[in-house]
């Protein structure tokens, strides 16, 4: 069962709500959470934004290729992304954007603070920039409460997020295409590698979540709701306290749109376990995204 949460209870210190967060985060790793920062109006004009993207024609799509660059900023085409090596790479298309250091920092020149690509599409990165920056807010307040669910203080989080390699994606699922077989995936089973996601998306369903027996569930979340569920990196960091959980998306008879916020932190943090070697936050998530990434394998 995944809890279904109210935001402002968490923020109150509902002790009721705060336990269901615990459990979700320590059985299932997944969460619904509404009630928060982000109304659906926000959501539906994100998603529109969105949308009005990945239907140009693809030679405009084309001008922010993120496979012209050593990065994940911009448009991934369909099939430039395999999350899983045992399946075929997804047919999703994906836009990625990210935070960005100032000119100048020693760090401006790592792939995962990377110049941001935009289109020339009117609104769209007035839009997306906007709904990022409420996102991040929306991500970190609940953090703060993850914190004092399993145990440490709620601002143990706090400074290391202040350049935080959170990621924005919108993800565009066609209908399920007719060549598609058993190995083929809108996104294939997997993990997050990073430490909290925080999902919206237009209600078309989809997403599924594998349960602890190894069945498929899917997962509902009404636009204005998101899913959230937890990363590798935070399992790991937690000493096992919040459990990353395997899901995916095999798509249906309709298109669907979803904008995963991948909060991550800063790219110098320690994200091992307590007592084990230096792990840095950055190492993690690029060797992951290089492994992904098709354009990225190998670097």
């Amino acid at each position: 069962m995944i809890p279904k949460l109210d935001m402002s209870r968490l923020l109150a210190g509902d002790p009721q709500e705060i336990a269901q967060l615990r459990q979700g985060a320590q059985q299932t790793g997944f969460l619904v959470l509404r009630n928060t920062a982000l109304s659906a109006d926000d959501v539906a004009e994100a998603i529109a934004a969105y949308r009005q993207f990945f239907h140009l024609p693809e030679e405009e799509k084309r001008r922010v290729d993120m496979a012209l660059t050593g990065s994940n900023r911009g448009w991934g085409a369909p099939r430039s992304e395999q999350v899983d090596p045992a399946a075929n790479p997804d047919y999703k298309e994906v836009f990625d954007c990210g935070f960005q250091l100032p000119e100048g920092d020693p760090l401006a020149n790592l792939p995962v603070y990377a110049p941001n690509l935009w289109p020339d599409l009117p609104g769209f990165r007035t839009t997306v920039q906007g709904y990022y920056r409420a996102a991040c807010g929306v991500a970190m307040d609940l953090l703060r409460v993850i914190a004092g669910a399993i145990g440490e203080n709620q601002s143990y989080f706090d400074d290391k997020f202040d350049r935080p390699m959170a990621l924005l994606r919108g993800n565009y699922y066609p209908a399920r295409p007719a060549w598609a077989g058993a190995k083929d995936f809108g996104i294939a089973a997997h993990t997050d590698y990073g430490c909290l996601t925080l999902l919206a998306s237009d209600g078309v369903p989809g997403l599924e979540v594998q349960g602890r027996d190894g069945t498929w569930l899917p997962v509902v979340a009404e636009p204005g709701e998101f899913v959230i569920n937890f990363g590798e990196m935070l399992e790991m960091w937690t000493g096992g306290r919040v459990k990353a959980t395997l899901h995916r998306v095999k798509g249906t008879t309709a298109e669907r749109i979803s904008i995963p916020l991948f909060f991550n932190p800063n790219h110098d943090t320690n994200v091992a376990p307590e007592g084990q070697a230096e792990i840095l936050a950055g190492d993690h998530l690029s060797k992951r995204f290089n492994e992904t990434y098709l354009h990225l394998a190998g670097a």
